[in-house]
């Protein structure tokens, strides 16, 4: 897993220098979010869910970022408490309006084990506002089964 995340940290790096020097602002963007999507688990179907985000992206030479999130989803369809999750993400400006980044981090809360997840996204910048889609994967301690997160984004960069 380790292996895994650090590779991923590597490659979202390498790609930055790739990006030239697009930034979308000079040191960086506080951010806030309402999201929504789907979660499920290995074997189930889909649930719908809910929630927001805030998080904090700093810009680095080359194009590139680095960023921490904290996140609060709620299932819609059932009794579980909601998720919330801690996460960093790092990526790269492929164009000055639009970033591609990983995240990695820690899920907890709800009716499945704790586990430390990863994925990845695209983010759009419409001026100050700003639309995105990520994927992610929890690897739940102590649990036979595994969740998939798909959210869609909108949001408000300050």
């Amino acid at each position: 897993m380790r292996q895994v995340l650090i590779a991923a940290a590597a490659a979202a790096c390498a790609m930055g220098a790739f990006a030239g020097t697009a930034t979308a602002g000079t040191s960086g963007d506080v951010r806030a979010e309402i999201r929504s999507g789907v979660d499920w688990n290995d074997g189930q179907a889909a649930k719908g869910t809910i929630g927001g985000a805030i998080g904090y992206d700093y810009n680095l030479p080359g194009g590139a970022f680095i960023g921490v999130e904290q996140a609060i989803d709620k299932t819609l369809v059932s009794r579980d408490n909601a998720v919330g999750s801690t996460s960093g993400r790092i990526g790269f400006h492929a164009t000055p309006k639009d970033k591609v980044y990983v995240v990695s981090g820690y899920s907890y809360g709800a009716n499945y084990s704790d586990g430390a997840h990863l994925g990845g996204g695209v983010e759009h910048s419409f001026g100050p506002y700003y639309g995105k889609v990520e994927y992610r994967h929890i690897f739940n301690n102590d649990a036979p089964t595994q969740n998939n997160q798909v959210l869609i984004g909108a949001g408000i960069k300050f």
